[in-house]
């Protein structure tokens, strides 16, 4: 059976698809326009194992959120889609990361129901390239929504934002890839006890 999802998503302000195979080898195409924000996308499917197409265009005449947070969402949809029933795989993952000075740790419950608990640093420089620190937030909000899961992300240090941001989505990946992975003990069983996800 593949978990593959694919989702296009087109509004006024972006027009957005996103592929993904969460039995994958890592294997990614990205280009959203925002050279930062695809290095973090790929990050996303070379850790996670997860192949990885995305395709967005958007108005980055007005300025890069309107392009992050709908590829965020199409991302979110998409990982949904290719998760299926649920039935059969680990649901909880966590991994912490470390990238330099920084560290990130991130536990996730593919639960279906969204919520979000992220804290980092202060005081982080505003911008890296043409990517506002501040979207960090914003696209994990934008991904819970749709994905449906918890998420916790704790970054307690760090100085560089480049290692801060980038060690999330590091330490995002390798955790929804364990928590999404099949259980070989739990072949045909849904891991909860309310019998659905």
């Amino acid at each position: 059976m593949t978990r593959v999802g694919r989702v296009e998503r087109t509004t006024k302000e972006t027009s957005v698809l996103v592929e993904i195979d969460l039995d994958g080898t890592g294997r990614t195409e990205i280009s959203t326009g925002v050279g930062f924000y695809d290095h973090m996308l790929d990050q996303l499917g070379r850790h996670g194992l997860f192949d990885l197409t995305v395709k967005t265009e958007g108005d980055l005449h007005i300025d890069s959120h309107h392009t992050i947070e709908d590829t965020a969402l199409a991302l979110g949809a998409a990982f949904r889609q290719a998760l299926g029933d649920k039935v059969g795989i680990y649901r909880f993952g966590n991994c912490t990361v470390p990238l330099d000075e920084s560290l990130a740790q991130v536990t996730v419950d593919l639960s279906g129901r969204p919520y979000l608990v992220h804290t980092e640093p202060e005081n982080m420089a505003p911008m890296i390239g043409e990517y506002d620190v501040t979207m960090t937030r914003h696209i994990l909000e934008s991904f819970v929504a749709q994905a449906q899961i918890a998420l916790h992300v704790h970054v307690p240090y760090g100085r560089n934002a480049h290692h801060i941001v980038e060690c999330q989505f590091k330490a995002l990946a390798r955790a929804l890839r364990y928590a999404s992975e099949r259980d070989p003990r739990a072949a045909g069983i849904l891991p909860s006890t309310k019998g659905a996800l």
